[in-house]
């Protein structure tokens, strides 16, 4: 069964443009980080800054709708394609990590990669009351903080996975090495159509389908 996933009631008037897509994929091959991810992921750039990219510039917009500072909490994908644009590059997690960062930056919009096996029931884009738990890492030590009240994040039955949209994960759902069931979210907003949405989601499975030829992929219809 694809995971669910949806925008809680109210959220959809602040980002009405908003889509996203899941690829659910199962029975997968994980493993350390290589030197490469991928040929060309940096070919649609074309030495454009990231927020100068439309539908990011639209998604900083939007972050200040919510209350966030795009600059200070930048979305994955612009805080990645910036990296690239200097001499630190992708940063090297893991092979499925890796992946879905790379494809983050070649389409470039912010993906993200969660874990099913630690998901709890039904994950949403909410507001924070600022009581639900985020578990992080600070100090090299594992540690639970609590997001600010009204902050967009995303949520399970168990508590926050990622603050403020997209900016960070936590350490509950990421993918490890030990990974073998995930589901990757892909985001859009406007001007970005639909159809350059389900063309980065194309490349994400023809992707998984190299690194694990025996998993089960189920794509969703963008919502």
């Amino acid at each position: 069964m694809a995971l669910a996933f949806t925008l809680a009631d109210g959220e959809s008037t602040l980002a009405p443009a908003l889509s996203h897509l899941a690829v659910e994929a199962r029975s997968l091959v994980n493993g350390p980080a290589t030197t490469t991810a991928g040929p060309g992921w940096t070919r649609r750039l074309d030495g454009r800054a990231p927020h100068e990219a439309p539908h990011l510039a639209a998604r900083r917009d939007t972050c200040t709708a919510f209350g966030a500072k795009p600059s200070r909490t930048r979305n994955s994908a612009e805080a990645l394609v910036r990296r690239v644009l200097t001499d630190a590059g992708l940063p090297r997690v893991n092979l499925l990590v890796d992946l879905y960062n790379a494809i983050g930056v070649a389409h470039p919009i912010p993906v993200g990669g969660e874990d099913t096996d630690r998901i709890n029931g039904t994950m949403q884009l909410v507001r924070s009351t600022g009581q639900e738990p985020f578990a992080t890492v600070a100090g090299s030590e594992e540690t639970v903080e609590h997001p600010e009240p009204g902050e967009v994040v995303r949520y399970d039955d168990e508590g926050v996975s990622c603050r403020r949209w997209n900016w960070r994960q936590g350490v509950r759902t990421r993918l490890t090495e030990e990974s073998v069931n995930a589901v990757f979210l892909l985001e859009r907003l406007g001007p970005m159509t639909i159809g350059e949405l389900e063309a980065a989601g194309a490349e994400l499975v023809e992707w998984l389908e190299k690194l694990s030829p025996g998993a089960r992929i189920t794509v969703g219809t963008p919502e």
